[in-house]
């Protein structure tokens, strides 16, 4: 029996928080904010299943469940996908295991899956304290960085982004994309439709953001959203790569003005690019948050 899955809508917001509180889990692709906005992109759907946010990604043979998050039994909920995945003749593949969740699921399920896993797809997670403080050796360069941007720009502020000035923000992102050919395809135009959705929608989707101004215009802005309990999540960061420091002047600005009460920030994954992997290390993560694949053996 097929689970009637269906795209994301904004109304589903209020339910899909409720339930994924219940799991508290820290991964990126646990908030409505971050799938929504991908879903203008890729194929994302959602359905619940008891109490519990379920969703099927992906097309055809390359479709995959992400782990239920919610409160309850979860063996009659993978069951229920298991069936779901029979009745559309596809492969049953589950993602977003974190390593406790492995044990959990070869009790519920013994000698039924095989796991595979991927360091390009582990989010960096820092502490919010260190991002604010940029304190001690490791953080020398970063602190150099924002020391040369602000002699540089003796007239540079922090604003928290509001409807007053969002029209900025848009036209500093469509600048952004020119210079780096978002038009082009690939990942570049997926992540500036993704954007957009963000920027459309921002106070619907209840959204946080923050921008530098320096030299009467917006030289970079950044938009998250709370995961969990702990963890604040970063979801779009972006900075004119001319302007020298504003990346790491938006980075610590957002962390101090926005990120109060969170003991993490959750910036999300490499995608296994080598500048994006090197300039994430380069901030010095308290730790990897972990996924893993799970495939049913036939």
């Amino acid at each position: 029996m097929e689970i009637p899955f269906r795209p994301i809508q904004l109304s589903d917001k209020k339910w899909i928080e409720e339930l994924l509180k219940y799991s508290d889990f820290r991964g990126a692709e646990y908030t409505f904010t971050n799938n929504y906005n991908w879903s203008r992109v890729y194929d994302i759907n959602v359905a619940r299943c008891r109490d519990f946010v379920i969703y099927l990604m992906g097309e055809n043979d390359r479709s995959s469940y992400l782990f239920p998050a919610g409160r309850g039994e979860l063996k009659p909920v993978i069951e229920h996908l298991m069936q779901d995945a029979s009745s559309r003749g596809l492969p049953f593949r589950l993602h977003g295991i974190q390593p406790h969740q492995i044990p959990i699921l070869n009790e519920l399920f013994p000698g039924r899956f095989i796991y595979e896993t991927n360091e390009g797809y582990a989010d960096y997670i820092y502490s919010v304290e260190k991002l604010q403080t940029l304190s001690g050796k490791k953080f020398h360069a970063k602190r150099n960085h924002i020391n040369r941007f602000m002699q540089n720009y003796p007239d540079w502020r922090y604003e928290p982004i509001t409807p007053d000035n969002l029209d900025e923000v848009r036209e500093m992102s469509r600048q952004w994309c020119e210079q780096n050919d978002c038009g082009e395809g690939g990942s570049l135009a997926d992540e500036a439709a993704m954007v957009r959705s963000a920027l459309e929608n921002f106070e619907a989707l209840e959204m946080s953001g923050g921008l530098i101004r320096a030299g009467g215009r917006v030289v970079a802005f950044t938009m998250g959203h709370p995961i969990n309990s702990d963890t604040f999540g970063v979801h779009i960061e972006k900075a004119f790569a001319e302007v020298q420091g504003a990346y790491p002047m938006i980075n610590q600005q957002f962390a101090i003005h926005a990120m109060e009460g969170f003991t993490y920030v959750n910036r999300e994954e490499d995608m296994g690019n080598e500048g994006l992997r090197h300039a994430k290390r380069s901030y010095q993560p308290e730790f990897m948050y972990e996924r893993y694949r799970a495939k049913l053996i036939d």
